[in-house]
This record gives structure tokens, C-alpha cells and sequence, in this order.
């Protein structure tokens, strides 16, 4: 599969850029999630860098075949309420010698008013950096930026990722929205 998405993304003028810090753990969060397309996108970066990632996907999901398959991709099933999960994915964090969470904060496809709090909500509880993925469909480029720790302050670590994400469009433009926290 990574050769074959290397290959597709080379041919038609895409670029992976970017590093992985030498960090174990990490919150990755994908951004523009405009379609659906770009989950696949984003399956493609994390071939392109050899990266082992967790997800979370709707239990609904996990049915079948595709269920298995999401599984092996990394797949966690969304069950319970948000508390629930933020203490479950700290304390899976503090449980992991190493572990690349991979969260949409936008949390739809659609345009939303706000991005969603859990990435850095989890990523500061489990003293984790957060990673600034991205797929930018104007340049044809997919990848990473810089990785940056929330230390209590989301204002300050949203104003770089404003600064960061300003110019990177998803596949579809007009399904994104502003990056703003809802605290």
C-alpha cells in the first residue's frame, strides 16, 4: 500500500514534506478534513513517513470486513461520552512506551464554527507535543509543520497553528472553517 500511494501522489505532482520529531508520543491532528478523500490522503502521509498511528473512528464503523481493516489501520471505536475517552486516552498515553495519535480537530467534514478541544485537551493532560499535519490540495502538498506542547495555554498554541494552517487548503475550501477553540 505505501508504494503503490507513493507512486499515485508522485505522478500526479503531490509533495510530502516535513519531519517527525524524535518524540515518541505524539497528537497529530489532520487538517483541512474537507471530504472524505482525506482520511485516505492522510493514510497516505503516514505510509510516506512510516509512521504507526492510532484513530479514533464512529463505532459505527467497525462493521464486517471494514471493521477489520479499520483495526489494522489503527482504529480506535468511539464508545461513551468525551470525559470518558480523555481519560482513557491519557491514561493509554501514560500506559504506551510510544504512541502517534492522529485526531481531526475540525471532528466532520462540514464547516464548523470551531475546531473541537479534545486534541489539545489530551495532548496537554498527557504532557504530549502536538503535531500539525495538513494536506494543502492548491500546492499539492502533504505533510508536517511544526510540533508544538499546549503547556496550559491553547490561546498560544492556536495563534501558531492560525499562523501555520493560513494558507493550506483541503479538497474542498468551502467546507472549512476557522481555526478557533471551542473552550
Amino acid at each position: 500500500m505505501q508504494w503503490l500511494s507513493e507512486q499515485y501522489f508522485r505522478l500526479t505532482g503531490w509533495t510530502f514534506v516535513g519531519s517527525i520529531p524524535r518524540e515518541p508520543k505524539l497528537v497529530i491532528i489532520a487538517y483541512p478534513h474537507t471530504s472524505n478523500w482525506d482520511f485516505f490522503v492522510f493514510l497516505a502521509v503516514i505510509h510516506h513517513f512510516g509512521l504507526r498511528v492510532r484513530f479514533l473512528a464512529h463505532e459505527g464503523l467497525f462493521i464486517g470486513p471494514f471493521g477489520w481493516l479499520l483495526l489494522r489501520w489503527g482504529a480506535i471505536p468511539v464508545l461513551g461520552d468525551a470525559g470518558a475517552r480523555l481519560t482513557t486516552l491519557v491514561e493509554s498515553f501514560a500506559d504506551a512506551e510510544s504512541m502517534l495519535l492522529v485526531l481531526a480537530p475540525e471532528g466532520t467534514r462540514a464547516s464548523r464554527s470551531h475546531w473541537r478541544s479534545g486534541f489539545w485537551r489530551i495532548a496537554d493532560a498527557a504532557d504530549v507535543p502536538v503535531l500539525m499535519g495538513f494536506v494543502d490540495r492548491e500546492t499539492k502538498r502533504l505533510g508536517f509543520g511544526p510540533a508544538l506542547r499546549v503547556n496550559g495555554d491553547p490561546h498560544r498554541w492556536m495563534e501558531a497553528a492560525r499562523d501555520f494552517y493560513d494558507d493550506k487548503r483541503g479538497f474542498k475550501p468551502q467546507n472549512q472553517g476557522p481555526i478557533q477553540l471551542d473552550i
